[in-house]
């Protein structure tokens, strides 16, 4: 999961590969701002037919804490 997720982090978000490691946090280290945060949730949501809890959106810190969220609900 952790692939498809940097895959749709490199591809649709440009963000640089380099950067992408599961303790990288998404605002702090990726430079995400909220609006970038709900795109990446709507790509995903798209990608993997998910669908997120709102009340887990604010545990999304780390590119590791999504890819676990995907793996636990996808």
């Amino acid at each position: 999961m952790f692939a498809k997720l940097k895959d749709l982090l490199v591809n649709e978000m440009d963000i640089n590969p380099e950067l992408i490691v599961p303790t990288a946090e998404l605002m702090n280290d990726l430079g995400f701002n909220s609006l970038e945060l709900a795109d990446l949730v709507v790509l995903c949501e798209e990608r993997f037919n998910i669908i997120f809890d709102e009340s887990s959106l604010p545990t999304l810190i780390t590119v590791g804490d999504v890819v676990a969220y995907l793996e636990e609900n996808a």
